[in-house]
């Protein structure tokens, strides 16, 4: 299964960016057990921030940032098989799960919820 990783980023950081690359890092940590477990793991800020930055994006949480997450995430979503929300507040998470609700996704929120994959 391609599954995305959706939890908090710029959520409860205040614009601060070492907690904004601590959150980063727990999304990108997740993704790994998702990859051990057989699955393709994406996240919406490994295509949206590359975009953004070409776009003159400075840092996660500018207006040309802004453009690009949650548009780039909902794109992602339609490809995907499942969604995986990480615990915490976030609405960019909320709105993800949504989303793929919409879209008759599975919506784990715990790895251990997810099948292991012999492919």
């Amino acid at each position: 299964m391609m599954i995305l990783i959706a939890g908090p980023v710029r959520s409860g950081t205040h614009g601060d960016q070492a907690l904004i690359e601590h959150n980063m890092q727990r999304l990108d940590k997740m993704a790994l057990q998702v990859y051990q477990k057989g699955h393709i793991p994406v996240i919406g800020e490994w295509l949206a921030l590359p975009l953004a930055s070409a776009a003159g994006s400075q840092q996660i949480g500018d207006e040309i940032s802004e453009a690009f997450m949650y548009p780039v995430a909902h794109r992602l979503i339609q490809c995907c098989d499942a969604i995986l929300r990480m615990p915490g507040a976030s609405t960019g998470a909320d709105k993800d799960v949504q989303v793929g609700q919409a879209l008759g996704l599975s919506i784990f929120s715990d790895i251990d919820e997810i099948p292991e994959s012999h492919v």
